[in-house]
């Protein structure tokens, strides 16, 4: 028997507030979808900011300091090898180079002079590695990226990079020849190296210019390899009595400063 009107009417309205409940069902259930897309999406992005910023910080962005060429309490900017104390890294030319003796020479700056005299029985290693060098040709037209002044009175030279991080490829020990008591007289010849580091030496060497007080750290104190026996006085009336560019205390010399020959016997 056929459906009266009100019975098809009550059959509709049914029908439409289910298909209504559906409707609102896919709605909540297509919003919770894209919810949690967006979630995800969204952890994916905070894990790559994350891990970027942890790359930039130990990859040299900006949370790592940049390198120092200079320091007001050190004569002595890192190398270019990182040795761990009491270790040498690469081919260090062998103490018994030095061959216990004292080596006499000529160390030219621009065009100053400088007679020059290393002990090779107190820094026997220290002596070793500078000759070796010498005699490569390896300091031919390295400059004198350093100076200080204003009581600390160093001429730093012997980084092939020119900003206070080269060296020669490798890096020796131990502190040889230190003074005891941290005092560095005028015409000084000594090693630079890394802050508590006795194992960072390279190519880098200072030229003590007027008497200087250098304060030993957790590996001690510098190796000094020798001294200059003449021409200390024309080095400050050429190059440092100009003093360091910009009018600073420490920095790159007001007089460009290079090495143009470098012999010992």
């Amino acid at each position: 028997m056929a459906s009266n009107p009100k019975q098809q009417r009550e059959a509709r309205a049914r029908l439409r507030a289910y298909q209504a409940r559906q409707t609102v069902h896919e709605r909540r259930t297509a919003r919770r979808v894209r919810d949690n897309w967006l979630a995800a999406i969204g952890l994916v992005v905070v894990l790559v900011l994350a891990v970027g910023a942890q790359l930039l910080f130990f990859n040299g962005g900006p949370g790592t300091p940049e390198p120092s060429a200079t320091s007001s309490e050190t004569p002595t900017p890192t190398p270019s090898a990182s040795a761990a104390a009491g270790e040498n890294i690469g081919d260090v030319p062998p103490a018994s180079l030095a061959e216990g003796r004292t080596w006499t020479g000529t160390l030219t700056l621009n065009d100053v002079k400088l007679g020059v005299e290393l002990d090779g029985a107190k820094a026997p290693q220290g002596v070793a590695s500078t000759i070796s060098l010498a005699g490569s040709g390896f300091y031919d037209g390295v400059s004198c990226h350093r100076l200080t002044d204003g009581g600390f009175y160093v001429l730093q030279c012997g980084d092939p990079s020119g900003n206070g991080t080269g060296g020669p490829g490798y890096s020796y020990g131990p502190i040889e020849n230190a003074p005891a008591d941290d005092v560095y007289p005028e015409g000084t010849i000594a090693m630079a190296r890394s802050t508590n580091n006795g194992y960072s030496m390279g190519s880098q060497f200072f030229i003590v210019y007027g008497d200087t007080t250098i304060g030993s750290d957790s590996a001690g104190g510098y190796t000094v390899l020798g001294r200059v026996t003449s021409g200390l006085d024309e080095l400050k009336k050429q190059i440092t009595d100009a003093g360091v560019q910009g009018g600073k205390s420490d920095g790159a010399p007001a007089v460009p400063t290079t090495i143009t020959g470098f012999t010992l016997q």
